[in-house]
Order: C-alpha cells, then structure tokens, then sequence
C-alpha cells in the first residue's frame, strides 16, 4: 500500500513545529531544541512542501503561522506523545527500562564487588532502581541471551560476536581447608596427595566447579564427591564444619573469618578466572548500561587486595 505521508514529514519536524509555536519565533525555537534558527526555519520550510499546502505568512523575517499550522501542532501534540509512549513500551516488552536495572551477579561476588557497583551506580543516576539476580555462570549467560537481565557480572564468556565484555580483574583459584586441618600450615598443597579425602564442589555451570574439575584432571584422578551445593557459600559452611574440601576463588577468602582457610596450589594445578561485566552488543548504547559500565571501568583500575 502506497503510504499517503511524504517523506518530508518526519517526528522530529513535528517536535520543531510545536517548538516554534510555543517560543513564537525562531531563535527561541533553536534554544529550545539546542539548533540553529536555520536548522529551524530549513524544517518548517519542509513541512509545508510535505503537506502541499501553506503553514506560515512571512511579515518581515517573522514566519506568522496561519491556522492549517494551529490544525497540524494540535495533532502533532498527540502523534509526538503516543509515539514517546509507544517507543517506552517497545523498550520495555525488549527489557529495557529507564528506571530499572537487573543486574545478574555470582554469589562470590556479593561480599565486594556488587557492593562497590550498586554505590557507584547510585552516585552517578540516583533515580534508578537496581535488582541483583543470583545464580551460576551459565544461568547468568542464558538470563543475559533472554534479556531476563540487563547485565552480568560473571566469569567472561567465551568469545561471542553478541556479547560485550568489560574485564574487571583475575582471580586464582585456592584449596579450601577448614580451620586447624592437617593443611591450613602449608605452604602449596599438591593434589594428587588429596586422593584419599572427601571434597565438596559447587553443581556444574558454575565457573568455579569447571575449575574444580580441570585441576583433578591435571591430578589424574576423580575426587570422593560427598555432596553438591547451588551456592558458594553453603559451600564455604560445609568445608568450614569439616564435611570435605574444595578448591575456592581467592574473592571469597575474607567472607567466614578464620573458619575456611585458602591455601596455594601447587604450580601445575594454577588457574585463574577472569571476571567481567558482560551485556548483549545491540544494548551498548543503553544509557543505564552506560552508566554501569563507566562504574566498572572505574573499579578496574582501583587497586585491588592480594590475594594470594
């Protein structure tokens, strides 16, 4: 179907029309809408050669409107308007939301980081609301694929041409020990000595039992698995009550005191986790994802606690 509106008239010809009725002459209209009176004036011109018909009467360099320009501004009022609701529901129903921010987090990074980037966000848009989802790297990663949340701070994915990554820091990975163990003493612990104890471990998709199991595979021998958590911390209380080991980020070193102590590991067994905040590319110029990734730019380059 052939459309009836030409392509001279557009949103933003409209919005400069109803500036210039409300400032009643061009100079005032350009400040209003921070362009030039000629920009202006260009405009108008163009919306009378879009409708086929005359709008303003010249008397001197004054643009009298005529009353097809009141007719047109009343209607454009309300196109202008529906169009601005229209376009906040289309953002919405797609996740995006001027007021609102989901944040999908690991539950390591509760106890510093996530603090430090809810502040950081509430310094620099105080209007806006943040929610903190929790869960394993790969319930993350889905959440972020199925705009379930707007961003994630999580261990960076691997290489995708529709995720944007900001690397935040790296993190070792430690043997966990409870208080007083035959371990807390020494100085690295190698673990093919291990392969007699019990060990607990996070449930997989998260980053931090991938690493469990790559260094038992450096050790060539399958752990005695007594039990698996959803959660680090639960984690943390299990090797703290004596249950069984477990290999632990070094982000998490300070969160139960003295119980759980986190102990090298020897060389060959290394691994660290690059954490990061990550968001789909097509959401780059979200001004809210803006504001978050300026704060974690920020706390990138703040020093950060040793951990080893």
């Amino acid at each position: 179907m052939r459309s009836q509106i030409s392509d001279d008239i557009t949103f933003r010809k409209l919005e400069i029309l109803l500036a210039y009725m409300e400032g009643g002459n061009l100079n005032a209209a350009a400040r209003m809408l921070d362009i030039s009176a000629v920009s202006v004036h260009r405009a108008l011109h163009s919306l009378e050669d879009g409708m086929s018909c005359q709008l303003f009467s010249l008397q001197g360099r004054n643009l009298i409107p005529n009353e097809a320009a009141q007719v047109l501004a009343d209607v454009s009022r309300e196109v202008v308007r529906l169009m601005a609701d229209g376009i906040a529901a289309t953002r919405s129903a797609a996740g995006y939301s001027a007021d609102h921010l989901k944040i999908g987090s690991l539950y390591s990074l509760t106890t510093g980081t996530i603090p430090d980037v809810i502040i950081g966000i509430k310094l620099r848009k105080q209007e806006l609301e943040t929610e903190l989802v929790l869960g394993s790297n790969a319930d993350l990663l889905h959440k972020l694929k199925q705009n379930a949340i707007d961003a994630a701070l999580m261990a960076v994915p691997e290489p995708d041409p529709d995720i944007e990554s900001i690397v935040l820091f790296e993190d070792e990975i430690f043997f966990a020990a409870p208080a007083g163990s035959p371990y807390a003493g020494m100085a690295e612990v190698d673990l093919r000595a291990c392969a007699d104890e019990k060990f607990v471990c996070l449930k997989d998709g998260f980053v931090t039992f991938s690493g469990f199991q790559e260094a038992f595979r450096i050790a060539g021998y399958a752990p005695s698995i007594v039990t698996r958590v959803g959660d680090i911390f639960s984690l943390m209380n299990l090797v703290g009550a004596g249950i069984g080991y477990t290999l632990l980020p070094g982000r998490v070193r300070h969160a139960f005191g003295d119980k759980v102590q986190l102990i090298p590991l020897k060389n060959e067994y290394l691994m660290r986790q690059t954490i990061g905040l990550s968001f789909l590319r097509v959401r780059e110029r979200d001004p809210n994802l803006l504001a978050l990734a300026a704060v974690c730019r920020m706390l990138k380059h703040r020093p950060r606690e040793r951990q080893d």
